[in-house]
């Protein structure tokens, strides 16, 4: 069974929010299929920092990256969101 990578561009809604506190919150509203498997943060601008998330999902279900896109969205902290990669493993 294969596998989606989607590493996503998570831009804060200000430069005092706590990205650990963050990625936890993002990590309870993913779907059930949906995993986070590494994280990283990414300076942008004037003490903005970016999370960068690798999310794992089964290939097969459809629309699993629009509920993940989503989920991501409507997570409280979160401003704006990209989707830098998607590949299959």
């Amino acid at each position: 069974m294969a596998k989606v990578l989607a590493s996503i561009k998570i831009f804060p809604a200000d430069t005092s929010t706590d990205l650990s506190e963050l990625k936890s919150k993002i990590e309870k509203k993913l779907p059930k299929d949906a995993t986070i498997i590494a994280s990283k943060e990414e300076p942008i601008a004037y003490g903005l920092v970016a999370l960068i998330v690798n999310v794992a999902m089964p290939e097969e279900v459809s629309g699993k990256m629009d509920e993940v896109e989503e989920a991501l969205k409507s997570t409280e902290g979160v401003s704006e969101i990209q989707v830098v990669n998607v590949t299959r493993v």
